[in-house]
């Protein structure tokens, strides 16, 4: 097996618990602050299940940024397109946004700009933390 997909796997069973907790978490906080707010046992099954493989999803596509022989382009693309499309089916199925195709524009354009704000922040960073080792190198 590919040692890219047993990471992406050892990832994905580590980290794939975190969703659930955090949607349980969510629903939690609204069932403290919206009146009458309650769930049916389908939407609650549906909700762990898509969180699950959205978490499982998100901690193994961290992969793809690792892969020596893909140029940073590359990988990012497969990176954000893994994530923009467990993101998009995980908030659709479970009805948090509405299949409509403003809400959709509105939706990616944020999603767009959170994903490269994060990548900015990673990237400056790496720079200075690599900086600072080389400063101790000399």
């Amino acid at each position: 097996m590919n040692k890219y997909l047993k990471e992406f796997l050892k990832r994905g069973l580590v980290f794939g618990g975190f969703g659930p907790i955090i949607a349980g978490i969510i629903y939690i906080i609204l069932d403290k602050t919206v009146v009458d707010f309650s769930l049916g046992g389908t939407e609650v099954f549906i909700a762990i299940v898509s969180t699950y493989i959205l978490s499982f999803v998100h901690a193994g596509a961290s992969v793809f940024n690792q892969s020596e022989h893909w140029t940073v382009p590359k990988s990012m693309l497969f990176h954000f397109t893994s994530l923009y499309i467990s993101y998009t089916r995980c908030y659709l199925i479970n009805s948090w946004i509405e299949f409509n195709l403003s809400v959709l524009g509105i939706f990616t354009g944020i999603f767009v700009a959170v994903y490269f704000v994060i990548w900015a922040i990673v990237v400056i960073t790496l720079k200075i933390t690599s900086g600072k080792l080389n400063r101790k190198l000399l």
